[in-house]
């Protein structure tokens, strides 16, 4: 260092300084000692060299010994030369004192910001010989006041987004502060607010308890909420939740913050939430809650004691699809135009309500039968006039079950109970009608639930099982197939009939499970016949319109052939007619059972929506005739023809015919005369357990 400073003197003696000017850089070099110091020769052009740098300085900008006489652009990279000159060239030109920052990049990738002083030293001719540069690293300072200043940010955001009232109180009590929310409470402006005193807006009543929450707080205690009353800007009084908390800084309690919440806004948020805890948000009809809180609150009123109360559940019929095609937008709006149709009838004292999806239910105290009667046949006639949205009109029917007051139930929850099994059997038999409550409806209704929850267990239980009725060839009268026939003995309610539980399956979805099994268990006991009787059955299984739409009906069927390792022709899947309307859907899952190698036959043939076209489209092997038209050939001419008609029809398009329900021996031998080569019935064989099969199999 003492070498840099004799070098300095000599300079400044050589460019024949003053005194003064020497006395003024020894004092800035020294003063500043622990910060960087250069110094830098200034010419005409207002280029720069180095002339001095102390210990500090040269450790920063990496200078190396020969640094002296050097310009900016050669000892460091040349955008931070470029900055330097710059700044250096401003403070010569200008002749001021001045100060900027900078950022630097260390080696180990950390960032330094310096704040340097520029100070311009002139000769007695006011020329800029030097440039003195004193240089601080403010990084962490500058990193603290960040801190600092983002730190009040956050706490002066949390008071302004605050939705409560904050006030901010000096020790005396006097408001020193006031965040929006506080304003809207209040109603008071900055200017009206500030420098009062808080206390001057507590209703007098509650000023006392306010003064000693108020003293509480300024010890340091943060009091718990109370409620007080508030005098509003408007003169009004505002009840509110007040919470004291004290304003702590460097462990004394500085000031207080006095934070408001409004309870009037709650109670009118509250009241608001209930209403719509009552209403529909989409008609604006009360709703089952209203109905359930209205009805009991009515039945026990000494005026409906002494009168019949009829309560309409209604439901619409086929909405769903409108949803479906339409999109639920116009479903909605559909829905709304119900409900004030509903709500447009002449009559006393009705209330509509909105059950829930397209159900509605309507209220008819001090109403007979008979009227009720009346009532609901008005509703079916309204619903003959079509409903108009963006231009396009629309049909819906209603179905109606009814319930009175007090003969189907005596409270809310009994009444629309009974109006809704009045209303499942509307839909049973055909919909678009209206029906009263009977007694023995409720245990039909029951049963059916407690079917279901047998038929969920049927499978683990072991409940189920399946009968073969043998189809024989009819000049022989050799069996050659079976077709399998599902059966549930319940442990509960014994032998169920199909009719009865294969529906109830279909809505559940419950047909999926029941229908894989039934698959593995014929193919099973394809496998063991053919190893017990040295000889191949066809076994034919039913398949309904639900698991015919089961992606997955393909890779059951290739997978039971698969693990009982049988041909797979002597499987045969039977479908209804029903299930091929759809000719987009049922042709590539018909193509993919044909390409494992199984039978496809059409069941009930000439029973449903028959049609020429998908005997051509679609790939079977076998139609079987309905029972119906078999039973009677030998009395229906009618009958007898289009039984001979599906014969002939059959045999030139290339298929296998099978007549059902074959019961007596003339029947029989109409059907051998009219050319037909299968045919199974009563007349033969009954579905049969296996192992009655088998012995039956064995005495041949």
């Amino acid at each position: 260092m003492e070498h840099y400073k004799n070098m300095l003197a000599r300079e400044l003696d050589k460019e024949k300084t003053s005194e003064k000017l020497e006395k003024i850089i020894y004092e800035i070099i020294f003063y500043y000692i622990n910060d960087m110091v250069f110094i830098m020769k200034a010419d005409e052009n207002y280029g720069f060299t180095y002339l001095f740098a102390n210990e500090p300085a040269m450790r920063h900008a990496k200078l190396s010994e020969q640094y002296i006489g050097k310009t900016f652009e050669e000892v460091m990279p040349a955008k931070e030369a470029k900055i330097l000159q710059m700044n250096y060239k401003k403070a010569a030109m200008h002749k001021e004192t001045m100060v900027f920052t900078d950022e630097v990049d260390l080696a180990d990738g950390s960032k330094v910001i310096g704040e340097s002083i520029l100070t311009p030293v002139m000769d007695e001719e006011g020329i800029v010989k030097y440039v003195v540069s004193v240089t601080r690293d403010i990084t962490i300072s500058l990193l603290e006041k960040n801190q600092l200043i983002e730190s009040e940010q956050r706490a002066r955001s949390i008071v302004d987004h605050n939705l409560d009232g904050v006030i901010t109180l000096d020790m005396s009590g006097k408001i020193i502060d006031l965040n929006p929310a506080g304003k809207m409470i209040t109603g008071y402006s900055n200017e009206q607010f500030i420098s009062t005193f808080i206390a001057d807006y507590i209703y007098e009543d509650d000023d006392c308890h306010f003064q000693q929450v108020l003293s509480k707080t300024k010890t340091g205690i943060a009091s718990e909420t109370i409620d007080c009353r508030f005098v509003h800007q408007k003169g009004e009084v505002v009840d509110v939740h007040l919470k004291m908390l004290p304003i702590v800084i460097n462990q004394e309690v500085s000031g207080i913050y006095a934070i408001i919440r409004d309870l009037s806004q709650l109670t009118k948020n509250a009241e608001m939430i209930a209403n719509m805890s009552f209403y529909d948000q989409l008609t604006g009809l009360p709703n089952r809650r209203a109905l359930l809180n209205g009805l009991d609150k009515h039945l026990e009123t000494e005026i409906a004691q002494k009168s019949e109360t009829a309560l309409l559940y209604i439901d619409l019929d086929r909405f769903k699809f409108i949803n479906d095609s339409f999109g639920h937008l116009v479903g909605d709006e559909i829905l709304k135009k119900v409900a004030e149709r509903l709500c447009q009838f002449e009559y006393r004292d009705y209330s509509v309500y909105r059950q829930g999806g397209d159900e509605f239910i309507l209220l008819l105290p001090n109403t007979s039968k008979k009227d009720a009667n009346k009532f609901a046949q008005k509703i079916l006639d309204s619903f003959k006039k079509s409903f108009y949205f963006d231009s396009s009109e629309y049909y819906i029917t209603p179905s109606i079950g009814i319930s009175l007051y007090p003969a189907d139930g005596k409270d809310a929850e009994s009444l629309i109970k009974a109006a809704d099994e009045a209303l499942f059997r509307v839909k049973e038999k055909g919909k678009a009608h209206f029906q009263f409550y009977q007694g023995r409806m409720d245990t039909i209704h029951r049963n059916v639930v407690e079917l279901e929850t047998h038929l969920r267990k049927a499978l683990e239980n072991e409940e189920l099982t399946l009968y073969y009725q043998p189809q024989l060839e009819l000049a022989t009268n050799e069996i050659v197939s079976f077709e399998a026939l599902l059966r549930w003995h319940s442990k509960e309610f014994g032998l169920i009939s199909p009719a009865e539980f294969i529906p109830l399956a279909e809505d559940t979805g419950l047909i999926l499970p029941i229908g894989q099994w039934v698959i593995d268990t014929a193919c099973s006991q394809i496998k063991q016949w053919s190893e017990q009787f040295n000889r191949e059955f066809r076994i034919a299984v039913n398949i309904s319109p639900r698991q015919f739409q089961d992606q997955n009906l393909v890779d059951t069927i290739r997978h039971a052939i698969t693990k009982y390792n049988i041909a797979p022709d002597l499987l045969e899947v039977e479908i209804t007619e029903g299930t091929m309307q759809d000719t987009a859907a049922a042709i590539p899952i018909l193509k993919k059972m044909k390409k494992l190698g199984i039978m496809v036959s059409v069941d009930d043939f000439g029973t449903g929506y028959s049609s020429l076209s998908y005997l051509k489209q679609f790939p079977i092997d076998v139609l079987k005739i309905d029972q119906s038209f078999v039973k009677d050939v030998m009395t229906n001419n009618k009958d007898a023809a289009i039984t001979t008609t599906i014969i002939h029809l059959a045999k030139s398009l290339g298929m296998d015919v099978i007549a059902e329900g074959v019961e007596s021996k003339e029947q029989a031998q109409f059907l051998l005369e009219a050319d037909c080569a299968y045919v199974q019935g009563y007349y033969y064989y009954r579905p049969l357990p296996a192992n009655e099969i088998e012995n039956i199999m064995m005495n041949r």
